[in-house]
């Protein structure tokens, strides 16, 4: 197993905290980013392939949506917060962990997921930088497969992102298409497309490229939201696969104004969001708008690395 090394800036540490993450699902690969932006005086060593590496055991672990590799490390006597990133109308599933918590936007309507366990709601994992770039240009696409079958995606890749990145090349001079899952399909559906960049999620930092996009169109997921609330921009759904998406799109626009992509060539799909006009996620009350919950997970996993025998 490929294990990645990320000394502290800061000089040498004597903490070792390892993460791990589904590299299929974009929720799974942003959680853990997002969360380890604020790890930084540890040593964080990153556990490639969704499961544990051999060698010493680390002083505590962030797992994110991998259930295998929390059992193997907590078998090591390593201990675990595990957070399950990624949206669900289902029950979550059972882990074996020291803490457990669940990626959960305060303001979301509707039940909160349910764990047998007690997963603890984290609040919106923001972004590790929040604004986003004065003269940005150009659109993103932010796609997510995870779950669906192969074929399901190629089909979607070629009749609804291929049209929708033809026109989002001809109206803001560029695209840039990020997917987690269904690469051959993918790439195969938009090589055609001039002016578009694809790239897979696990190798492509996809909160800088929202930074710097001025118009933004995602699958529902948590990472699209977050984003979009944590900078106060504009989304559009593209249309959901599956019935995580289809909640979460659900729930999203009970709250917030976000419309689901249908005719490509609709105007009001395209225009740049003007300095003057109000913000969509305006409607999320301000108590309720909380953006602290990498800062959060980050601080369950600090405790763990310093002081592992008080849990």
């Amino acid at each position: 197993m490929a294990v990645l090394s990320v000394p502290s800036p800061n000089g040498p540490v004597r903490q070792r905290v390892l993460l791990v993450d589904d590299a299929r699902q974009l929720d799974s690969l942003t959680a853990r980013r997002r969360v380890a932006a604020h790890l930084a005086e540890l040593e964080l060593v990153h556990g490639e392939e969704g499961a544990a590496p051999e060698g010493p055991c680390p002083h505590a672990a962030l797992v994110c949506d991998v259930p295998r590799a929390a059992r193997e490390l907590a078998e090591r006597e390593v201990p675990v917060v595990y957070l399950h990133s990624g949206h669900t109308a289902a029950e979550l599933p059972v882990t074996t962990a020291a803490i457990r918590q669940v990626h959960v936007p305060a303001w979301l309507p509707g039940p909160k997921p349910v764990s047998r366990e007690g997963a603890q709601p984290t609040g919106v994992l923001a972004p590790g930088r929040l604004g986003r770039d004065r003269k940005r240009s150009g659109s993103l696409l932010l796609f997510s497969a995870y779950g669906v079958s192969g074929g399901a995606a190629e089909v979607y890749a070629e009749l609804t992102l291929r049209p929708l990145a033809e026109e989002a090349v001809r109206r803001t001079g560029r695209c840039d298409v990020v997917y987690d899952t269904g690469a051959e399909g993918v790439r195969e559906a938009l090589a055609p497309v001039e002016g578009v960049r694809v790239h897979l999620a696990r190798e492509v930092d996809a909160d800088a490229l929202h930074a710097a996009a001025e118009v933004f169109l995602a699958s529902p997921t948590l990472t699209a939201v977050s984003l979009a609330q944590a900078r106060r921009a504009p989304l559009t759904f593209l249309p959901a696969l599956g019935p995580g998406q289809e909640d979460l799109a659900r729930r999203t626009g009970q709250v917030v104004p976000v419309g689901t992509v249908g005719d490509p060539a609709e105007p009001g799909l395209w225009p740049p969001y003007g300095q003057g006009t109000r913000s969509p996620w305006s409607a999320v009350d301000a108590a309720a708008d909380d953006l602290r919950g990498a800062q959060r997970v980050a601080r369950r996993v600090r405790q763990l690395a310093l002081a592992p025998t008080t849990f």
